[in-house]
């Protein structure tokens, strides 16, 4: 039976906690191995994945028993709720393992419908960015500032981000681009931190392709309470991943829109 006594903003915060004691003690240590769980392409894991899911498993077990899990390391638990907690305990793996601080926990709850809340909580830097009702916060270690994305700004005048260079298939890549060649600053490698600097108002625009539920949804929670936008490249919802943009405002938005909607379908 669900815990009255926490909120859902409170048990993601948990989640968030356990996540952040798991994870730090493995980063940047000497030694740590990751095992290629990957068939086409390198796919790394490490035991700090494993234990930071496990951990929030732990305690969505004791507060949220009802509700389903879908993570990315230990797969689908059943509920009954007709919600769902979707984690990835380190977005970014090969930035963890590589020692930069791009990397970070994702955790969202939310229906087949929507995200009901988001966090995107970066560890070493004890960033955490959070989207819920009411809520469109980061806290660190400065103190916490409210979250907003960029309202005015266009295409020509945008800083675009993507995690890889070689974005999806060749006809993706292309799309990614066209898109690129408009804007005013593209960088790469960045992981689910990109999403998080638009919902801070650095950045205008994440393309990316291939994505799964756990990559997306915990932005998608985010970057829309921060006032953003978060679509497939037809406009589409994306809680399931995919092709993916996530936007400052509806200007930017659409101007990038108009081209990513005329790549080819798989």
């Amino acid at each position: 039976m669900t815990d009255p006594e926490l909120s859902d903003l409170e048990v993601a915060h948990l989640l968030a906690d356990a996540a952040r004691a798991a994870t730090l003690p493995w980063f940047r240590r000497q030694g740590l191995r990751a095992e290629d769980k990957g068939s086409a392409g390198y796919d790394p894991v490490t035991v700090a994945d494993r234990a930071a899911e496990r951990a929030m498993r732990d305690i969505l077990a004791r507060h949220r028993p009802d509700d389903a899990i879908l993570g990315e390391e230990l797969g689908n638990t059943q509920g009954s709720s007709g919600r769902t907690w979707v984690l990835d305990p380190i977005d970014g793996t090969r930035g963890f393992i590589s020692g930069t601080p791009t990397w970070g926990v994702l955790i969202a709850l939310g229906t087949p419908e929507c995200v009901i809340l988001g966090i995107i909580d970066q560890p070493y830097t004890a960033e955490r960015f959070v989207g819920a009702p009411g809520v469109a916060a980061v806290s660190g270690p400065f103190g916490t500032d409210p979250l907003g994305t960029r309202r005015g700004s266009t295409l020509a005048d945008a800083i675009l981000f993507s995690t890889f260079p070689e974005v999806g298939t060749p006809q993706e890549r292309a799309g990614f681009e066209a898109v690129a060649d408009k804007v005013r600053l593209t960088r790469f490698g960045m992981d689910c931190y990109a999403y998080a600097l638009v919902a801070a108002g650095q950045v205008d625009l994440v393309i990316e392709a291939g994505l799964k539920p756990y990559d997306i949804q915990a932005p998608i929670g985010v970057i829309e309470a921060a006032g953003g936008i978060v679509t497939d490249w037809r406009g589409g919802p994306a809680l399931q991943g995919g092709r993916v943009i996530a936007a400052a405002n509806q200007r930017v938005h659409a101007e990038a829109l108009d081209i990513l909607s005329k790549v080819p379908a798989d």
